[in-house]
């Protein structure tokens, strides 16, 4: 942590002089409508991968915002993106590109860096964007909250249960503002049949019924490259693995493939268990809290030298209501809610309602009506000016993906599990209980254990 205070005390100055552009366009004072550089939020990238050139996009789309900063360990190839390999420098010139349009100058002012903290040491940066792999997320989100830096983190919140549970306490203890990476929340479709199950449209909900991707996609044509190789130049992979088991570097671990290994992820199961059960909970009226029982869980596993995550899996989480929800790969994809006047359904950009005349249903003045973000990304942003809760905020995300996660410990002991949402431990099988987190790789579990907040 030497660099982190070398840095607070000597790379301000450094850092303001590469952020500020030698000759000052009209549109960066506040004319023609613009927002002045005064009142932009300075954001940073932490991960420079497939999902963070999809996203810096969206922030570049908002004039409120001025991404500063683009970091990741990989400096050429950290993922995949419209068919091309990109990595920080890539970013990095894709947002000195658009500023540079934008400003009709040549603008250079966007940095890169290896480090994340490096970036969590800057004073002249107000926010992050974590998009880094799974087991990436905790350390930085309590570093940064710890900094004071709102938060827009991609889903999967955490690695584990453990590691949620601290992120939501930092980050209500630090008071800061967290945006979950749920960009469904921000449909209008799965707000409709939310609201329709939430005001009794179709009866007593029974059940809902979340469908799920089944496989291994093998993104970027790597799965096949399992054998040791030499770390490619520019590469830091022993940070890439940071809190991880130490391991061989071989390609097929890194870039988006690490989602099917469960040292760094959780599969499918967890990749969208950041989607369709945070939307069923959502309509649950569950959000804040979860099931009490995960049963009939069973799974296929992978087949590969590395991957041992689930390529097929299917159990049943049982609530205190007695509503069941059916977590399950391959068929009926998307959110599906069933009561005993009717069901509803949604996926990405569409609903079905049965019966049909709900689609002439209106939700009246008094009734329930849920949050309405229709830009996951602004929402964010409205919300670190207003600094009100955003519509994914830490702790719903939190019970989100501890549904994914109690599952997955279902399905590898092969048992039904009884779970006590307040006090989040597993009650019929204490010894379970230890995979609710992981261990942390040294000096990495050292500086966890500094920055958790064990009670908020």
């Amino acid at each position: 942590m030497k660099r982190r205070k070398f840095i607070e005390q000597a790379g301000i100055a450094a850092s303001a002089i590469i952020l500020v552009p030698t000759i000052i366009p009209a549109s960066c004072v506040g004319k023609g409508g613009q927002t002045a550089p005064s009142d932009r939020i300075n954001l940073a990238f932490i991960g420079a991968g497939n999902q963070a050139g999809n996203d810096v996009m969206d922030f570049l789309a908002d004039d409120r915002v001025q991404v500063t900063t683009i970091c990741d360990v990989n400096k050429k190839s950290a993922g995949y993106w419209d068919g091309r390999v990109a990595g920080r420098e890539y970013i990095r010139d894709v947002v000195n590109g658009f500023y540079s349009k934008k400003y009709d100058r040549r603008y250079n002012a966007c940095s890169d860096l290896e480090d994340f903290r490096d970036v969590i040491a800057r004073k002249d940066i107000d926010a992050v964007e974590i998009a880094t792999p799974d087991h990436w997320h905790v350390i930085p989100v309590l570093m940064a909250a710890a900094a004071k830096k709102d938060i827009y983190c991609q889903k999967p919140l955490a690695l584990t249960i453990a590691e949620g549970r601290a992120m939501s306490n930092a980050v209500r203890h630090h008071g800061i503002v967290f945006q979950t990476g749920s960009q469904q929340r921000s449909n209008p479709n799965f707000r409709r049949i939310c609201e329709l199950v939430r005001n009794g449209r179709i009866g007593q909900l029974e059940s809902v019924i979340c469908g799920l991707p089944s496989g291994i996609p093998d993104y970027g044509k790597t799965a096949h490259l399992t054998e040791t190789a030499p770390v490619p130049k520019g590469f830091n992979y022993d940070l890439w693995l940071g809190p991880a088991p130490d391991a061989p570097y071989a390609p097929c671990r890194t870039h988006v493939n690490f989602r099917w290994i469960l040292d760094y992820s959780g599969g499918q199961l967890t990749d969208w268990g950041g989607h369709h059960p945070d939307i069923a909970q959502w309509g649950m009226d569950t959000e804040y809290s979860g099931p009490v029982k995960i049963q009939n869980a069973r799974a296929k596993w992978a087949d590969h030298p590395h991957y041992n995550t689930a390529t097929d899996f299917y159990f049943e989480c049982v609530y205190e209501n007695g509503v069941k929800m059916i977590v399950k790969s391959g068929e009926d994809f998307g959110v599906t809610f069933i009561g005993t006047e009717g069901k509803v359904w949604s996926d990405r950009g569409k609903h079905t309602v049965e019966p049909e005349s709900l689609n002439n249903t209106v939700i009246g003045s008094n009734e329930i009506h849920l949050y309405k973000s229709d830009n996951h990304f602004r929402n964010f942003i409205d919300c670190v000016i207003s600094r009100e809760e955003p519509i994914a905020p830490v702790e719903v995300a939190h019970r989100s993906i501890t549904i994914a996660h109690l599952g997955n410990i279902a399905m590898m002991l092969e048992k039904d599990l009884e779970w006590d949402p307040v006090t989040e431990q597993i009650i019929n099988i204490p010894e379970a209980n230890r995979y609710l987190s992981r261990s942390i790789r040294a000096p990495w579990d050292a500086v966890y254990r500094e920055y958790e907040i064990k009670n908020s």
